[in-house]
C-alpha cells in the first residue's frame, strides 16, 4: 500500500492524514501555492494557533466565517476550527467542497448535547420551541427552530412571544445569560464548553487586585459569577471592537487564548493578560482547536482530504432554523 493510500486508509483513525512532511518546506509558501492551483479559501477561527491565523483568508467568529465563505467564487472552503464549523460551512455552500484538517477537532459544547438524547427531551415538552446557540452539530440544527449567535442571542429571544415557552440548547451558561438580561423563564439543556468553564474566579480576582486599571472582558459561555464581575461581554468579534475602541489600556480576557493574538495586532500597545484558569496551566486553551497544525493544514490542501459530507436532508432541515435567524435578524435591522 502507498503511503497516501495507507494515509487515507487510517484517516478514520486519526481523524488526518498522517503523512510525514519534509521539515525543509516553506508551508507558507506552499499552502499559498495550493491556494491558487485549487482556487480554495482558508478560514480560521479566532481560536487558532497564530501562523494558521495569519495565512488565513479570513479570520472570524464560526457562522461569519462560514457567511463569508459563501460568498466567494472558491471551490474548496478549508475551515480551520472545529467540526461543527466546517458543517455550518458545508450547509451555506453545498455546492464546494469543504475541508476540515483533522476531523477530530471536535467542540466539548456541541459533544455536550447528542442528537439523539435531545431528540427524547425535546419529545417531553412538545409546546416548546428550541432555539440552539450555533456552536451545536448540524443534525442537532436540524431538531431546532431558531439558531442564535452570542452577538444576536438577546434579540432571538425577545423576539419570540413572551407566552411561547423555549428550550434553550446547548450551552446552560449562555442560557442563564439570556434568562437574566431577557427576563425569559426558559428550560435550559445542561451543557457547556470546557474552556469558559475552567475559569478560576479567585485568581482573576487577584488579577484584578493587582491591575486595578484593568478591564476584565468575558464571553458570555463563562459561567455566571464570572459574567458577574465582568466590565463588558460580547461575542469573540465583540470583544476584540470593545478593545479596539476602549480608553482602556489593560485587559484581562476571559475566553480562549488564541483571541489574543488579534487583540494584539489591532492594538499593538495595548496589554492583554489571559484570564488564568483554575488548573496548572499558563493559559487557557481548546485542545479540539489546537489540534489543526499549518502540516495538517497543508496536507489536507494538498490531498483534498479529509472532506465534511453532509447528507442532502441534513443540509435541508439545518438550514432551516438559521434561515429563521437571518429573516429575525434581517427586519431587525441586524
Amino acid at each position: 500500500m502507498t503511503d497516501i493510500a495507507s494515509a487515507k486508509a487510517d484517516l478514520n483513525l486519526n481523524g488526518y492524514l498522517d503523512i510525514e512532511v519534509d521539515p525543509t518546506l516553506d508551508l507558507v509558501e506552499e499552502i499559498e501555492k495550493l491556494k491558487k492551483e485549487k482556487n480554495a479559501i482558508i478560514l480560521a477561527h479566532y481560536y487558532q494557533e497564530s501562523e494558521i491565523q495569519d495565512i488565513a483568508d479570513y479570520t472570524g467568529d464560526s457562522l461569519g466565517l462560514s457567511q463569508k465563505a459563501a460568498e466567494t467564487d472558491a471551490d474548496i472552503i478549508v475551515f480551520a476550527g472545529v467540526h461543527f464549523m466546517a458543517e455550518t460551512a458545508k450547509m451555506l455552500s453545498p455546492e464546494k467542497k469543504v475541508l476540515l484538517p483533522d476531523l477530530k477537532a471536535g467542540c466539548s459544547l456541541a459533544d455536550s448535547c447528542p442528537p439523539d438524547i435531545f431528540r427524547k427531551f425535546k419529545a417531553k415538552h412538545p409546546d416548546h420551541i428550541v432555539v440552539s446557540y450555533i456552536n451545536c452539530t448540524a443534525e442537532l440544527k436540524t431538531l431546532t427552530d431558531i439558531v442564535c449567535t452570542s452577538t444576536n442571542a438577546v434579540h432571538i429571544i425577545e423576539s419570540i412571544p413572551e407566552d411561547q415557552p423555549i428550550i434553550f440548547a446547548p450551552d446552560k451558561n449562555l442560557g442563564a445569560y439570556l434568562v437574566k438580561k431577557t427576563g425569559r423563564d426558559m428550560i435550559l439543556w445542561n451543557g457547556a464548553c470546557m474552556v469558559h468553564e475552567i475559569f478560576a474566579m479567585e485568581k482573576i480576582v487577584k488579577l484584578l487586585n493587582r491591575h486595578p486599571e484593568a478591564k476584565f472582558i468575558a464571553h458570555p459561555e463563562c459561567e455566571p459569577q464570572l459574567l458577574e464581575i465582568a466590565d463588558f461581554i460580547g461575542s469573540t468579534s465583540s470583544l476584540i471592537r470593545y478593545t479596539r475602541e476602549s480608553d482602556a489600556d489593560t485587559f484581562i480576557v476571559g475566553t480562549e487564548v488564541g483571541i489574543l493574538h488579534q487583540m494584539q495586532k489591532y492594538s499593538p500597545n495595548k496589554t492583554f493578560i489571559p484570564a488564568p484558569p483554575n488548573n496548572t496551566c499558563a493559559c487557557n486553551e481548546c485542545p479540539h482547536m489546537k489540534r489543526n497544525t499549518m502540516e495538517k493544514l497543508y496536507l489536507c490542501m494538498k490531498h483534498e482530504l479529509p472532506e465534511i459530507i453532509l447528507p442532502e436532508h441534513i443540509i435541508r432541515d439545518g438550514i432551516a432554523p438559521i434561515n429563521r435567524m437571518m429573516e429575525i435578524s434581517a427586519k431587525a435591522g441586524l
